[in-house]
């Protein structure tokens, strides 16, 4: 049995996957049980384009809020915490700590998005 070596790591948003997924099946004419089950879970939840999550991360990524990185944005772009008390629990998940101010701006631009 091959050992797959992980050459790098970057996280990505459950709009980014099924784009992938997307891209798989279209190579591949189909999906084996695990992707299509992934497939079919994310059909549910993914509400955005890839288009618009591309932009909402930019616009995040350029409130430069310090300590914030790629996986918290994706995290917020995953889920769309629209109010102050949703970012909140979201982020206690994390070893991070980010100032009220900061969290009304990201809230404000998820609200953007979420309409």
């Amino acid at each position: 049995m091959a050992k797959p070596e992980i050459l790098s790591e970057e996280p990505i948003s459950i709009v980014e996957l099924k784009e992938e997924l997307d891209k798989i099946k279209k190579r591949d004419g189909e999906l084996n049980f695990r992707a299509n089950k992934t497939e079919e879970y994310l059909g549910q939840f993914v509400t955005l384009s890839t288009k618009k999550a591309a932009e909402m991360k930019e616009k995040i990524e350029k409130l430069k809020i310090p300590r914030l990185k790629d996986e918290h944005v994706m995290k917020i772009i995953d889920l769309m915490p629209t109010n102050v008390e949703s970012l909140k629990v979201m982020l206690q998940g994390y070893t991070l700590t980010v100032s009220q101010e900061n969290i009304k701006k990201i809230v404000g631009v998820v609200e953007e998005f979420a309409k």
